[in-house]
């Protein structure tokens, strides 16, 4: 079992470097190892592209050590012709010997059926290897697919006497140049990121990934009545961009406005973006949106950061009943990390 765990955890690390290219696709790590000894690795580099075991086979310089091979790979080979064949096809016409898998995927169109081909072929299987890692890598989809709806994250900054804006909705700036830096790495991560009207009118931001290497993240903000300026930076067109409210339905270039229901909740928002394939949403503020989403226990995680300056009155910071995970210093800032109790 050790052994398996090694290999494994190797193979976590490898689908982790498909972060932010791969969804709706899960992020999927594979080691093939002969004798003791791995003779080839591969990931799931980006959708559309070959899954993680064909990257892995196409590096192995003999294909004859196949026969004698075992594949660790994070997540069930899929069964299905999508973009790609079907792994689990691959690996038995290749002829591999056994394989060893993280989890199970959740997802309908293959949900066991993998393994169902892998066993049928004699091709010996054991999965469950690191599992709730595994699980924690692709929370975003396995959230997708069991919950229906994106994985949810909260973040906010706020001020160390806890508010996330003066009382004329001015925030800038709460945290340091180095936290900044880290919530476009967050962006580039996720799928969409999220705002809603006071946030886009009085912070006009670009919602796009400046300060890291990286995917812009589909932006999205609520203005239920259509009042916001429209020379915004959210609305200059240069990524895709939706725009949820009640008045109309409309399609420009990297813009588009849904209409929804007069009494839509944040729940709404979520179907909408889970029919469209949006696995994951960075939630920016402000705190009208937060706490929305906070009450409807939709949130899956929470960042928070809290900078070193006072303002003695303001908007008050959101309050999350969460268990806390983790509690960081950012060359000054606190950042804590939460997840929602389930």
């Amino acid at each position: 079992m050790e052994k398996h765990h090694f290999y494994m955890r190797r193979a976590l690390d490898l689908a982790h470097l498909g972060m932010g290219s791969v969804s709706p696709n899960p992020m999927v790590g594979c080691v093939i190892v002969c004798e003791g000894q791995i003779i080839a690795e591969g990931y799931h580099e980006y959708y559309g592209g070959p899954h993680a075991e064909p990257n892995a086979i196409a590096k192995v310089d003999d294909p004859e050590l196949l026969k004698k091979s075992t594949v660790y790979v994070t997540l069930e080979p899929c069964a299905h012709f999508g973009k790609t064949p079907p792994c689990a096809n691959l690996l038995v016409d290749k002829g591999v010997k056994k394989v060893v898998i993280g989890a199970v995927d959740t997802n309908p169109l293959v949900g066991g059926k993998g393994i169902a081909i892998l066993r049928n072929a004699g091709i010996e299987v054991i999965h469950g290897i690191l599992e709730p890692e595994v699980r924690l890598q692709n929370r975003r989809f396995f959230t997708f697919m069991e919950q229906k709806r994106p994985y949810i994250t909260l973040k906010w900054a706020q001020s160390i006497d806890g508010f996330v804006a003066r009382e004329n909705f001015d925030s800038k700036w709460i945290s340091n140049q180095y936290s900044r830096q880290l919530v476009h790495r967050w962006r580039t991560e996720e799928d969409a990121i999220m705002v809603g009207t006071n946030t886009a009118r009085y912070d006009n931001p670009k919602l796009n990934v400046r300060d890291w290497d990286g995917n812009n993240p589909i932006r999205i903000v609520v203005d239920r009545m259509l009042q916001l300026d429209k020379g915004l930076a959210l609305f200059d067109q240069q990524q895709p961009t939706i725009c949820f409210n009640i008045v109309e339905d409309a399609v420009f270039e990297n813009l588009e406005y849904v209409k929804l229901e007069p009494d839509f909740q944040v729940a709404d928002i979520f179907k909408v973006l889970y029919e469209r394939k949006i696995q994951s949403v960075l939630i920016e503020g402000g705190t009208f949106l937060l706490n929305k989403i906070i009450e409807a226990e939709l949130w899956d995680e929470a960042r928070v950061f809290t900078g070193q300056v006072h303002f003695n009155k303001g908007i008050p910071a959101p309050k999350i009943n969460g268990v806390r995970k983790d509690r960081l210093d950012v060359m000054g800032d606190t950042l804590e990390l939460w997840i929602r109790k389930r």
